[in-house]
């Protein structure tokens, strides 16, 4: 094992949170409005349709994603607990969004489910990756810059930052400026998510979750590729 390797936690960061913003986008474009990432949102989105009395079934899907996300994160806290390698949550997650593209593009060629019904399955299979995301968020906080599904806290604090900045007109401490560029990546890297899973959704379809699913698999690989086989450089 290569004792010197140090995993890029701005490279994690970045991905991740731009894989979270990408299947945010995709299954709201594509899949009835419905949130991957932010479940809580579908709560809102359920209240609404219920008080206007709305029979669409997508209502029931939003509310059902609550309970595929708790058992996702509940998956992901029991993984971390029996293998060698924690992050092995991420390669999981990874496995799960590339299943979800892969049945949102096979199903319909195989004729043998209702097109609603696909859409809300495929929805309810990213939402339980988006779960072991934010399992792996809490359990390993130290692997990233921050939470990368949910960009609230994140906006807060780098408002907070920019305030302080601003405040002393460039001469705030290291400290703050440094707290503030990495807010600054969690952000950027959801919104370029965001943007291009909701383009690419709209032109292809919600098989384009197909899409971080490879983008994270590859990367887990790859950075266990770093940590065991190649030399410590230098």
């Amino acid at each position: 094992m290569n004792v010197g390797y140090r995993p890029n936690i701005g490279w994690a960061t970045f991905l991740l949170a731009m894989v979270a913003g990408f299947c945010d986008a995709a299954t709201y474009v594509g899949g009835n409005s419905i949130f991957s990432a932010h479940v809580t949102g579908n709560f809102i989105l359920f209240a609404a349709q219920f008080v206007t009395e709305s029979r669409n079934p997508s209502g029931w899907a939003r509310l059902l994603t609550f309970p595929v996300f708790v058992l996702a994160v509940m998956t992901g806290g029991w993984v971390a607990a029996r293998v060698r390698h924690k992050k092995s949550i991420l390669l999981i997650e990874g496995i799960v969004l590339t299943l979800a593209g892969t049945a949102a593009i096979l199903l319909p060629a195989l004729g043998a489910l209702d097109t609603q019904v696909i859409i809300y399955l495929v929805v309810l299979i990213t939402t339980f990756g988006m779960g072991l995301q934010n399992a792996f968020g809490k359990l390993f906080a130290g692997a990233t810059y921050g939470p990368t599904t949910m960009m609230t806290g994140n906006v807060t604090q780098a408002a907070l930052e920019l305030g302080n900045l601003i405040r002393r007109r460039g001469t705030a401490d290291e400290a703050s400026r440094t707290r503030f560029t990495k807010l600054r990546i969690t952000i950027s890297a959801f919104l370029t998510g965001c943007l291009i899973g909701g383009v690419l959704t709209i032109r292809m379809g919600l098989g384009t979750i197909l899409i971080p699913g490879l983008a994270i698999t590859i990367c887990y690989l790859q950075e266990e590729y770093d940590r065991d086989v190649r030399p410590q450089a230098g």
